[in-house]
């Protein structure tokens, strides 16, 4: 079990695990008893009551975590997600005994993106210091890595050191290898597949682990092509086991891609009539898609706000005791769980009083333990008003990314000095910006949570205004320019409109959006929901409300619409422009007079501000600006600009502001901006 850091620092060095696991049950167990362990974290709000869905139980079932991003310690600000990992180890135990009180299975499924977009990852010393112990605390059956555990040769690692070994043969990878320096080759992160027969059912299990085909890893890493791996030797003698009830496809893979529909056409191809469930990841979306009558596909959203169940019935099988069971067609049913203890109560029928565990109780002290030690609640700033990255119009008072557009960038770039010390324009892709920022406390995590990215900025000096603007007209507009630079499914922070596989994949990729664009209509429920048309015994809340291949009943919680806007791939900044006239030099309602603090390196010019919400008449448009841009993205700012005839190499880029990261510059800017009084 998880251990606090005081204990940790005592223990002998020759001291072994199991000592350490003991001294630990110990310690906590009387500290449980001398006093109360709250289940959600300290200052979490309070879930509010909604009708609710059951779940759909049967002889297979499964729960799927996906894209967690570090977020263990469950949404602070949001009531419908606001149950920790600890409430999820206590759900996942008593689910576990219902099951087998049924006389039926439940396997844990978890699909990658474990690591990055959280304070409690990105601000410890090394990153992840905590969430692997937190994570391993779930009793997870089968599991795979993401992109995110690739990016750096650190995250990889810590994988294939500490993550892989935990979980002893439940974590698959049938598709990445990873450098092991000892043997001097490259060697699967993981095992490829795994066999096993579940222990009440008898279910005879085939399982594979996916990652999409990414390209962004860090080169101590491969990720060999899915539809490679499907033609290897292992694969092939895999999906050709005839002692095999139902082959279980868990990735880091969205479920409407040409990945999991070569997989999917792979196994079919030899094992037409066998079932086949897929677990993914990646888009960060609630869904569900049926692929043929005796095949699904569940993706579970992002950052532990939901906890998916998918249950499969009338499975062919010998079954424990040898006897046959015969079914013509399975039967498949999926529900959507929001992350939060109402729900978790009515799903296992316990209480305030019995449903904290004594397991899931010592993981939530422990990540309160591991928030207060790296400070993540100390105060920046207080947001004066909800900012929304999709659920407000660009650009509009209510948008995120009209604040940055209109005063945080212009703020960046008055601050800094540059050697020209005239016009400037910044780019930043909005795929920068992971979150909302919600009215009130914006903390050291919230920092994380905006903009988890560690790149800064970097310049090129003097270039022709007029290519720059058509520059942004070829970025928002995806033009094929920009096709070599794609992947099938793109890495954040790349922009959130990048290829996708096909029209439906497409709709699923923008990471910004928590919920689909059109939300469904509440129709005519079950009365025993709670819910009739026109009349109910709660005052619906806005939610996710899905619409996917099972229809518009996946949610367990019953939710109004909210409405999506688009927002552009790309905005940009300028500063220091010439004004227009007198009369229109001061700013719109949305910008501002204040920056940041004059430093050492910096200067502030008398100029007046404009932004591209406001461009200057053509007539005072600056013949070159400094073109300042996310270092990330630098590769469609070269590939743009010598489209338009203006040829750059990578040596003519300089870096802006000695390196610092946009994350860094942005809490600077709320700590100078903001006030500290939240009440």
């Amino acid at each position: 079990m998880v251990l606090s850091r005081g204990i940790v620092s005592h223990l002998p060095a020759h001291a072994t695990y199991m000592s350490y696991n003991m001294l630990c049950r110990v310690i906590l167990s009387v500290a449980l008893a001398l006093q109360s362990v709250q289940a959600v974290q300290p200052g979490a709000p309070e879930p509010i009551a909604a009708p609710l869905r059951d779940l759909p139980w049967n002889q297979l079932n499964f729960l799927h975590t996906t894209d967690i991003h570090g977020w263990h310690a469950g949404h602070l600000q949001e009531p419908f997600y606001s149950a920790d990992w600890g409430d999820y180890v206590s759900l996942a135990q008593h689910l576990r005994d219902q099951a087998n009180e049924r006389g039926v299975d439940l396997l844990l499924i978890d699909t990658g993106d474990r690591v990055e977009g959280n304070g409690l990852y990105d601000a410890s010393d090394p990153e992840g210091k905590y969430t692997s112990e937190i994570f391993k605390q779930q009793d997870i059956d089968v599991l795979c890595s993401g992109n995110h555990e690739l990016y750096k040769k650190h995250t990889a690692e810590e994988e294939y050191f500490v993550t892989v070994p935990n979980f002893k043969g439940r974590y698959l990878s049938s598709n990445v290898d990873i450098y092991n320096e000892r043997r001097a080759s490259f060697v699967p992160l993981a095992p490829r597949f795994r066999k096993f027969t579940t222990p009440n059912q008898g279910i005879r299990i085939s399982a594979f682990g996916f990652l999409f085909n990414f390209k962004g890893n860090y080169n101590n890493t491969v990720v060999q092509p899915v539809e490679e791996t499907i033609q290897e030797e292992w694969f092939q003698e895999a999906i050709r086991d005839r002692e095999v009830d139902l082959f279980l496809v868990v990735g880091h893979v969205a479920i409407r891609s040409p990945e999991y529909r070569a997989i999917h056409a792979a196994i079919r191809r030899v094992r037409w009539d066998t079932p086949i469930q897929f677990f993914g990841g990646h888009s960060h979306i609630r869904d569900y898609a049926v692929y043929d009558s005796k095949s699904t596909a569940l993706e579970s959203g992002r950052y532990l706000e939901t906890i998916g169940f998918m249950s499969v019935g009338e499975i062919y099988t010998s079954g424990k005791d040898g006897s046959a069971s015969v079914s013509a067609a399975p039967s498949f049913a999926r529900r959507y769980i929001d992350n939060n203890l109402l729900s978790f109560h009515h799903h296992t029928g316990m209480n305030s009083s019995t449903f904290p565990t004594a397991a899931g109780q010592e993981v939530s002290r422990y990540i309160a333990d591991a928030r207060r030690t790296l400070k993540l609640d100390d105060l920046i700033g207080c947001a004066p008003q909800d900012y929304w990255l999709s659920r407000a119009e660009f650009p509009s008072n209510q948008s995120i990314l009209s604040l940055l557009q209109e005063r945080i960038l212009p703020s960046i770039v008055r601050r800094v000095k540059r050697s020209s010390g005239g016009p400037a324009q910044m780019i930043i892709n909005t795929g920068t910006i992971r979150f909302d920022i919600f009215k009130g406390p914006f903390t050291a995590d919230t920092a994380y949570i905006v903009s988890p990215f560690t790149g800064g900025f970097k310049y090129l000096r003097g270039v022709p205004y007029e290519k720059t603007k058509h520059l942004m007209t070829l970025l928002n507009n995806q033009h094929p320019v920009f096709e070599s630079l794609r992947e099938p499914e793109a890495p954040q922070p790349q922009p959130q409109s990048a290829s996708s596989a096909d029209t439906a994949a497409q709709e699923h990729m923008s990471y910004q959006s928590q919920h689909r664009r059109h939300g469904q209509e509440i129709l005519g429920q079950d009365p025993s929901y709670g819910v009739s048309r026109g009349e109910s015994e709660f005052e619906l809340q806005p939610g996710y409300t899905t619409r996917d291949d099972g229809g518009d009943d996946g949610d367990d919680t019953i939710h109004l619409p909210i409405e999506f806007h688009s927002i552009p791939d790309f905005i940009d900044a300028n500063a220091f422009f010439p004004a227009r006239s007198s009369s229109s030099s001061s700013s719109s309602s949305l910008s501002s007079s204040s920056s940041f603090p004059v430093s050492s390196d910096s200067t502030v010019s008398s100029d007046t501000l404009t932004t591209t919400a406001e461009h200057a008449d053509a007539k005072h448009d600056p013949d070159t600006v400094d073109l300042i841009f996310l270092d990330f993205i630098q590769p469609w700012i070269i590939l743009g600009l010598t489209f338009l005839g203006q040829e750059y190499e990578t040596d003519d880029v300089q870096v802006y502001a000695n390196g610092q990261s946009f994350t860094s510059m942005l809490e600077r800017w709320i700590r100078e901006n903001w006030d500290l009084d939240c009440a």
